[in-house]
């Protein structure tokens, strides 16, 4: 079991493995994210690569339009 530290809340995962499963869980995928993990932003195009560990704190902002 992965435990996470997302946005100040600790959540525990069973399935998530890297940063685009999270997403996924979290129904987050194809949203407009930034991804912080452990103080440093993860580029988009790493999400699959980047692989979590229990402990790992993260930061997910999703961008709002409006107007």
């Amino acid at each position: 079991m992965l435990q996470l530290t997302i946005n100040g809340e600790s959540r525990q995962f069973v399935s998530v493995t890297s940063i685009s499963d999270l997403l996924i869980e979290l129904s987050l995928i194809g949203k407009r994210v930034a991804v912080e993990r452990n103080g440093e932003i993860v580029p988009r195009g790493m999400h699959a690569a980047t692989a979590l560990d229990s402990g790992d704190q993260l930061e997910i902002v999703v961008a709002v339009g409006g107007g």
